[in-house]
Protein backbone atom coordinates (compact mmCIF):
# COMPACT_ATOMS: atom_id res chain seq x y z
CA UNK A 1 0.00 0.00 0.00
CA UNK A 2 1.50 3.35 -0.97
CA UNK A 3 1.77 6.15 1.56
CA UNK A 4 -0.86 8.32 -0.16
CA UNK A 5 -3.54 5.62 -0.11
CA UNK A 6 -2.67 4.73 3.47
CA UNK A 7 -3.20 8.34 4.59
CA UNK A 8 -6.49 8.62 2.68
CA UNK A 9 -7.80 5.35 4.15
CA UNK A 10 -6.93 6.53 7.66
CA UNK A 11 -8.66 9.85 7.04
CA UNK A 12 -11.81 8.12 5.77
CA UNK A 13 -11.89 5.77 8.76
CA UNK A 14 -11.46 8.65 11.22
CA UNK A 15 -14.12 10.73 9.46
CA UNK A 16 -16.66 7.90 9.62
CA UNK A 17 -15.78 7.25 13.27
CA UNK A 18 -16.41 10.88 14.28
CA UNK A 19 -19.59 11.20 12.20
CA UNK A 20 -21.34 7.86 12.67
CA UNK A 21 -20.03 6.71 16.05
CA UNK A 22 -22.13 3.76 17.22
CA UNK A 23 -24.65 4.27 14.43
CA UNK A 24 -26.62 6.78 12.34
CA UNK A 25 -29.72 6.39 14.46
CA UNK A 26 -31.76 8.78 12.32
CA UNK A 27 -31.28 6.65 9.22
CA UNK A 28 -31.43 3.32 11.03
CA UNK A 29 -34.72 4.26 12.69
CA UNK A 30 -36.67 5.23 9.59
CA UNK A 31 -35.06 3.54 6.55
CA UNK A 32 -35.38 -0.24 6.06
CA UNK A 33 -32.09 -2.07 5.60
CA UNK A 34 -33.38 -3.54 2.34
CA UNK A 35 -34.40 -0.21 0.77
CA UNK A 36 -32.50 0.63 -2.45
CA UNK A 37 -32.14 4.00 -4.16
CA UNK A 38 -30.09 6.46 -6.20
CA UNK A 39 -28.59 9.86 -5.41
CA UNK A 40 -27.04 12.43 -7.73
CA UNK A 41 -24.22 14.86 -7.04
CA UNK A 42 -25.67 18.18 -8.18
CA UNK A 43 -23.36 21.13 -8.83
CA UNK A 44 -24.75 24.45 -7.58
CA UNK A 45 -21.84 26.82 -8.26
CA UNK A 46 -19.36 27.37 -11.10
CA UNK A 47 -15.86 26.09 -10.45
CA UNK A 48 -13.41 23.24 -10.96
CA UNK A 49 -14.48 19.77 -9.85
CA UNK A 50 -12.09 17.83 -7.61
CA UNK A 51 -12.45 14.78 -5.40
CA UNK A 52 -14.38 12.36 -7.59
CA UNK A 53 -11.76 9.64 -7.19
CA UNK A 54 -11.68 10.13 -3.42
CA UNK A 55 -15.49 10.04 -3.32
CA UNK A 56 -15.43 6.67 -5.09
CA UNK A 57 -13.04 5.40 -2.42
CA UNK A 58 -15.32 6.71 0.35
CA UNK A 59 -18.33 4.84 -1.07
CA UNK A 60 -16.34 1.66 -1.66
CA UNK A 61 -14.77 1.68 1.80
CA UNK A 62 -18.16 2.07 3.49
CA UNK A 63 -20.16 -0.28 1.30
CA UNK A 64 -18.46 -2.07 -1.65
CA UNK A 65 -21.86 -2.89 -3.16
CA UNK A 66 -22.51 0.78 -4.00
CA UNK A 67 -22.34 1.55 -7.73
CA UNK A 68 -20.93 4.88 -8.91
CA UNK A 69 -21.54 6.26 -12.40
CA UNK A 70 -19.29 9.27 -13.08
CA UNK A 71 -20.29 11.88 -15.66
CA UNK A 72 -17.73 14.60 -14.91
CA UNK A 73 -14.10 13.91 -14.02
CA UNK A 74 -11.68 15.72 -11.73
CA UNK A 75 -10.24 18.91 -13.21
CA UNK A 76 -13.32 19.71 -15.31
CA UNK A 77 -14.90 23.14 -15.09
CA UNK A 78 -18.51 22.80 -13.94
CA UNK A 79 -21.58 25.04 -13.72
CA UNK A 80 -24.82 25.09 -11.73
CA UNK A 81 -27.15 22.27 -12.78
CA UNK A 82 -24.40 19.85 -13.80
CA UNK A 83 -24.69 16.31 -12.45
CA UNK A 84 -21.23 14.98 -11.66
CA UNK A 85 -22.20 11.43 -10.72
CA UNK A 86 -25.05 9.14 -9.73
CA UNK A 87 -24.63 6.60 -6.94
CA UNK A 88 -26.86 3.57 -6.57
CA UNK A 89 -27.13 1.27 -3.59
CA UNK A 90 -28.70 0.79 -0.17
CA UNK A 91 -30.47 3.95 0.93
CA UNK A 92 -28.89 3.59 4.37
CA UNK A 93 -25.45 3.65 2.76
CA UNK A 94 -26.30 6.65 0.58
CA UNK A 95 -27.41 8.64 3.61
CA UNK A 96 -24.47 7.68 5.83
CA UNK A 97 -21.81 8.52 3.24
CA UNK A 98 -23.41 11.76 2.02
CA UNK A 99 -21.84 14.22 4.43
CA UNK A 100 -18.28 12.90 4.30
CA UNK A 101 -18.34 12.77 0.50
CA UNK A 102 -19.68 16.32 0.29
CA UNK A 103 -17.22 17.66 2.88
CA UNK A 104 -14.31 16.24 0.88
CA UNK A 105 -15.57 17.21 -2.56
CA UNK A 106 -16.65 20.72 -1.61
CA UNK A 107 -13.29 21.41 0.05
CA UNK A 108 -11.21 19.90 -2.74
CA UNK A 109 -13.26 21.60 -5.46
CA UNK A 110 -12.92 24.96 -3.71
CA UNK A 111 -9.13 24.54 -3.63
CA UNK A 112 -8.98 23.40 -7.26
CA UNK A 113 -11.12 26.38 -8.29
CA UNK A 114 -8.89 28.84 -6.45
CA UNK A 115 -5.74 27.24 -7.85
CA UNK A 116 -7.07 27.37 -11.43
CA UNK A 117 -7.69 31.11 -10.97
CA UNK A 118 -4.09 31.66 -9.84
CA UNK A 119 -2.65 29.42 -12.54
CA UNK A 120 -4.53 31.34 -15.23
CA UNK A 121 -3.15 34.60 -13.88
CA UNK A 122 0.34 33.23 -14.59
CA UNK A 123 -0.35 32.17 -18.19
CA UNK A 124 2.27 33.47 -20.59
CA UNK A 125 5.02 33.33 -17.96
CA UNK A 126 7.13 30.35 -16.91
CA UNK A 127 6.19 30.85 -13.25
CA UNK A 128 4.22 28.13 -11.46
CA UNK A 129 2.06 28.53 -8.37
CA UNK A 130 2.97 26.39 -5.35
CA UNK A 131 0.97 25.34 -2.32
CA UNK A 132 2.33 25.37 1.25
CA UNK A 133 1.99 23.39 4.50
CA UNK A 134 -0.84 25.72 5.60
CA UNK A 135 -3.39 22.94 5.30
CA UNK A 136 -6.22 21.44 7.35
CA UNK A 137 -4.68 18.94 9.82
CA UNK A 138 -5.24 15.40 8.54
CA UNK A 139 -6.47 16.55 5.12
CA UNK A 140 -3.17 17.69 3.63
CA UNK A 141 -2.88 14.89 1.09
CA UNK A 142 -6.37 15.64 -0.27
CA UNK A 143 -5.80 19.40 -0.35
CA UNK A 144 -2.51 19.01 -2.18
CA UNK A 145 -4.18 16.62 -4.64
CA UNK A 146 -6.74 19.38 -5.28
CA UNK A 147 -3.98 21.91 -5.96
CA UNK A 148 -2.55 19.64 -8.67
CA UNK A 149 -6.01 19.06 -10.14
CA UNK A 150 -6.44 22.84 -10.35
CA UNK A 151 -3.16 23.30 -12.23
CA UNK A 152 -0.80 24.16 -9.39
CA UNK A 153 2.36 22.45 -8.16
CA UNK A 154 2.93 20.79 -4.82
CA UNK A 155 5.76 22.17 -2.73
CA UNK A 156 6.99 19.63 -0.19
CA UNK A 157 4.28 17.36 1.21
CA UNK A 158 5.63 17.59 4.75
CA UNK A 159 8.80 18.01 6.74
CA UNK A 160 10.17 14.72 5.44
CA UNK A 161 10.53 15.13 1.68
CA UNK A 162 12.60 18.32 1.34
CA UNK A 163 14.88 20.52 3.44
CA UNK A 164 13.59 24.08 3.67
CA UNK A 165 15.84 26.30 5.75
CA UNK A 166 13.60 29.15 6.88
CA UNK A 167 14.51 32.24 8.88
CA UNK A 168 14.17 30.50 12.25
CA UNK A 169 16.40 27.62 11.14
CA UNK A 170 19.04 30.09 9.97
CA UNK A 171 18.85 32.12 13.18
CA UNK A 172 18.96 29.10 15.49
CA UNK A 173 21.77 27.50 13.47
CA UNK A 174 23.86 30.66 13.75
CA UNK A 175 23.77 31.92 10.17
CA UNK A 176 23.38 31.06 6.49
CA UNK A 177 26.67 29.17 6.18
CA UNK A 178 26.12 26.97 9.23
CA UNK A 179 22.54 26.13 8.22
CA UNK A 180 23.47 25.09 4.68
CA UNK A 181 26.60 23.16 5.65
CA UNK A 182 24.80 21.28 8.41
CA UNK A 183 21.96 20.39 6.03
CA UNK A 184 24.43 19.05 3.46
CA UNK A 185 26.35 17.09 6.10
CA UNK A 186 23.10 15.67 7.47
CA UNK A 187 21.99 14.41 4.04
CA UNK A 188 25.37 12.81 3.45
CA UNK A 189 25.45 11.19 6.89
CA UNK A 190 21.88 9.86 6.64
CA UNK A 191 22.10 8.89 2.97
CA UNK A 192 19.22 11.22 2.14
CA UNK A 193 18.76 12.57 -1.39
CA UNK A 194 16.76 15.67 -0.47
CA UNK A 195 16.57 18.99 -2.25
CA UNK A 196 17.73 21.91 -0.15
CA UNK A 197 15.92 25.24 -0.29
CA UNK A 198 16.86 28.29 1.75
CA UNK A 199 14.87 31.41 2.55
CA UNK A 200 16.59 34.80 2.35
CA UNK A 201 15.29 38.03 3.81
CA UNK A 202 17.58 40.55 2.16
CA UNK A 203 20.32 40.94 -0.42
CA UNK A 204 23.08 40.36 2.12
CA UNK A 205 21.71 36.91 2.89
CA UNK A 206 21.20 36.24 -0.82
CA UNK A 207 24.83 37.08 -1.54
CA UNK A 208 25.95 34.77 1.26
CA UNK A 209 24.01 31.91 -0.33
CA UNK A 210 25.42 32.67 -3.77
CA UNK A 211 28.98 32.77 -2.37
CA UNK A 212 28.54 29.46 -0.52
CA UNK A 213 26.33 27.50 -2.94
CA UNK A 214 25.15 23.99 -2.15
CA UNK A 215 21.40 24.60 -2.46
CA UNK A 216 18.78 23.78 -5.07
CA UNK A 217 16.34 26.67 -4.63
CA UNK A 218 16.37 30.13 -3.08
CA UNK A 219 13.20 31.64 -1.63
CA UNK A 220 12.85 35.44 -1.56
CA UNK A 221 10.81 36.19 1.54
CA UNK A 222 8.68 39.35 1.56
CA UNK A 223 10.61 40.95 -1.33
CA UNK A 224 8.90 43.63 -3.40
CA UNK A 225 8.60 43.04 -7.16
CA UNK A 226 11.51 45.45 -7.70
CA UNK A 227 13.66 43.55 -5.20
CA UNK A 228 12.59 40.27 -6.78
CA UNK A 229 13.73 41.36 -10.25
CA UNK A 230 17.14 42.30 -8.87
CA UNK A 231 17.36 39.03 -6.94
CA UNK A 232 16.45 36.93 -10.00
CA UNK A 233 19.16 38.75 -11.97
CA UNK A 234 21.70 38.03 -9.20
CA UNK A 235 20.86 34.32 -9.21
CA UNK A 236 21.11 34.31 -13.02
CA UNK A 237 19.69 30.81 -13.46
CA UNK A 238 22.15 29.09 -11.12
CA UNK A 239 19.38 27.93 -8.81
CA UNK A 240 15.60 27.67 -8.84
CA UNK A 241 13.91 30.75 -7.41
CA UNK A 242 10.73 31.18 -5.40
CA UNK A 243 8.81 34.19 -4.12
CA UNK A 244 6.83 33.99 -0.89
CA UNK A 245 5.19 36.23 1.67
CA UNK A 246 2.62 38.97 1.24
CA UNK A 247 1.79 38.09 -2.36
CA UNK A 248 -1.87 38.52 -3.33
CA UNK A 249 -3.79 37.62 -6.45
CA UNK A 250 -3.54 41.24 -7.56
CA UNK A 251 0.28 41.29 -7.28
CA UNK A 252 0.87 37.72 -8.51
CA UNK A 253 1.53 38.69 -12.11
CA UNK A 254 3.97 41.43 -11.08
CA UNK A 255 6.16 38.85 -9.35
CA UNK A 256 5.90 36.37 -12.21
CA UNK A 257 7.07 38.97 -14.70
CA UNK A 258 10.27 39.31 -12.65
CA UNK A 259 11.23 35.86 -13.94
CA UNK A 260 10.88 33.92 -10.68
CA UNK A 261 10.32 30.17 -11.15
CA UNK A 262 7.74 29.62 -8.42
CA UNK A 263 5.37 31.63 -6.26
CA UNK A 264 4.09 29.96 -3.10
CA UNK A 265 0.59 30.94 -1.98
CA UNK A 266 -0.76 29.78 1.38
CA UNK A 267 -4.24 31.05 0.47
CA UNK A 268 -4.71 28.13 -1.94
CA UNK A 269 -5.42 25.89 1.03
CA UNK A 270 -5.78 27.90 4.24
CA UNK A 271 -8.65 30.26 3.40
CA UNK A 272 -10.71 28.66 0.66
CA UNK A 273 -14.50 28.59 0.36
CA UNK A 274 -15.95 25.20 -0.54
CA UNK A 275 -17.72 24.80 -3.87
CA UNK A 276 -21.49 24.53 -3.41
CA UNK A 277 -22.99 21.14 -4.33
CA UNK A 278 -25.58 18.71 -2.98
CA UNK A 279 -26.32 14.98 -2.97
CA UNK A 280 -30.02 14.43 -3.66
CA UNK A 281 -32.28 11.45 -4.25
CA UNK A 282 -33.14 10.87 -7.90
Amino acid sequence: MNKEKELIDKLIDLAFAEDIGDGDHTTLSCIPATAMGKSKLLIKEAGVLAGIEVAKEIFNRFDPSMKVEVFINDGTEVKPGDVAMIVEGKVQSLLQTERLMLNVMQRMSGIATMTRKYARQLEGTHTRVLDTRKTTPGMRILEKMAVKIGGGVNHRIGLFDMILLKDNHVDFAGGIDKAINRAKDYCKEKGKDLKIEIEVRNFDELQQVLDLGGVDRIMFDNFTPEMTKKAVDMVAGKYETESSGGITFDTLRDYAECGVDFISVGALTHSVKGLDMSFKAC
